[in-house]
C-alpha cells in the first residue's frame, strides 16, 4: 500500500466543477490583480475568523514581513521568536534589519515557552507560532505588554479559549500554501486585525506604499494576492469546517493507536487544534522513518535544525544547548500523513506499521 504525505488530488477531484469554474470565471472577466474575489475572500475571511479586517496577500512569508513593516520594525529593534519554527517567521525579521531573539520552546505543544520570554527596552514585538495546528499561550503573552504579532500559518481555523488564531495579538499572519488545511493553487496568505489604521496601513504596504496610483507616501512592496488564487480559496473555504473535523478525526485514531508506541501529540485544554501536521516524537525518529519509508508510508521532518543553530544566523552566536527542548524535538519529531481524505484502510495501515516496529 502507498499512502503519501499529502494527496491533493482527490480534494480537487471533489471540487473539480466548482474550482475550474471559478477560475474560468476570472479568465473571462480578466481582472488577475485585486478583482473583486480578492475583497470577497477578505470579507468571508472576516466572517470565518471574526476579525475585524483581513487583507489578502502574496505568500505567508509576505504577511509576516508585512505585518512587522506595519509595526515600523526595522535595524536595531528586537523581536522575540521560537527558534523551533519554519524559517520564514525569522526570516522576516531579519530582513528588515531587526534582531530575532530566540526562545525555547514547551516540549509538550512545540510552542513558545512564555516563561522563558524576556523583554527589554529594545524589544519591539513578540512572534508566537502557533505550530502545527495549535495555539500558542495568548493570554500569557499579551501579558507581557508588548504587541504581538500570530504567525498562524499553519493554524486556520485553529481556537485559544474560544478565540480565533491570528484574532487575539495586533496582527495575524496566514499562508495559503498549497499543503496548508486552507491550500490555493499557489502562494497566498493574510493579515488579519482589528485595529483600523493598522489595517489601512496594511493594505497601503501591499501596494508599494501607494493610496492612490503612481503616488506613494512610503516604501511599501509588491504584496498582492492574484485574483485567479482568491477565487480557488473562495471555493476552498466553504469546505474548510468540514476538512477540520476530518483532521481531528484522523488524529483521534492515531493517537488512540499509537500511544504505547511513540510520543503523540498532546493538545491544550484551552485549545481547538486543527492539525496542520500530525506530529510524533520517536528516539529512533530516523529508523522509524526509513522504515515508514520501505514500507511506502510518506512522512516529513518538521524541522531539523531549530533557528538558532541556522548558518545564516551564526552571526547571533548561539551554540548547541542554548536551547535544548527545541533540539531535543529536531533530532525526534516526525509528522505523518493527516491529510482529511485518507481512507480508514491507510490510517490503519500507517498505524499497524509503526505499531510492529516499535513491537
Amino acid at each position: 500500500m502507498n499512502v503519501p504525505l499529502f494527496d491533493l488530488k482527490p480534494q480537487y477531484a471533489a471540487l473539480q466543477p466548482e474550482l475550474e469554474a471559478a477560475v474560468l470565471k476570472v479568465m473571462r472577466e480578466t481582472r488577475y490583480i485585486l478583482g473583486p474575489e480578492v475583497g470577497e475572500l477578505e470579507a468571508a475571511l472576516v466572517k470565518f475568523t471574526g476579525a475585524k479586517h483581513a487583507i489578502a496577500c502574496s505568500s505567508g512569508s509576505d504577511a509576516l514581513l508585512l505585518a512587522l513593516m506595519a509595526l515600523d520594525i526595522g535595524p536595531g529593534d528586537e523581536v522575540i521568536c521560537p527558534t523551533f519554527t519554519f524559517f520564514a517567521t525569522a526570516g522576516a525579521i531579519a530582513r528588515l534589519g531587526a534582531q530575532p531573539v530566540f526562545v525555547d520552546i514547551d516540549p509538550k505543544t512545540f510552542n513558545i515557552d512564555v516563561a522563558q520570554i524576556q523583554v527589554t527596552p529594545r524589544t519591539k514585538a513578540i512572534l508566537p507560532v502557533h505550530l502545527f495546528g495549535q495555539c500558542a499561550d495568548m493570554d500569557a503573552l499579551l501579558k507581557l505588554g508588548v504587541p504581538v504579532i500570530e504567525d498562524a500559518a499553519q493554524a486556520i481555523g485553529a481556537k485559544y479559549k474560544g478565540r480565533h488564531a491570528g484574532t487575539m495579538g495586533a496582527i495575524g499572519t496566514f499562508s495559503f500554501f498549497p499543503t496548508k488545511n486552507l491550500g490555493g493553487a499557489g502562494d497566498g496568505g493574510a493579515l488579519t486585525t482589528n485595529d483600523d489604521k493598522l489595517a489601512a496601513r496594511l493594505r497601503t504596504l501591499r501596494v508599494h506604499g501607494s493610496e492612490r496610483r503612481y503616488y506613494h507616501d512610503e516604501v511599501g512592496m509588491n504584496g498582492r494576492l492574484d485574483t485567479l488564487q482568491a477565487a480557488v480559496l473562495l471555493v476552498k473555504l466553504r469546505h474548510l469546517d468540514a476538512w477540520t473535523v476530518a483532521r481531528q478525526r484522523n488524529a483521534a485514531f492515531y493517537s488512540d493507536r499509537l500511544r504505547a508506541a511513540v510520543t503523540t501529540p498532546w493538545c491544550h485544554p484551552d485549545c481547538t487544534h486543527i492539525y496542520n501536521q500530525y506530529t510524533i516524537r520517536s528516539l529512533h525518529r530516523d529508523l522509524l522513518r526509513a522504515h515508514l519509508t520501505k514500507a511506502g508510508i510518506g512522512s516529513e521532518i518538521y524541522y531539523p535544525v531549530p533557528m538558532h543553530l541556522q548558518q545564516c544566523f551564526r552571526y547571533l552566536d548561539h551554540r548547541a544547548g542554548d536551547f535544548p527542548h527545541a533540539e531535543s524535538a529536531a533530532s525526534e519529531v516526525l509528522s505523518l500523513p493527516i491529510f482529511p481524505e485518507l481512507h480508514s484502510t491507510q490510517l490503519e495501515y500507517v498505524a499497524e506499521t509503526i505499531v510492529r516496529m516499535n513491537a
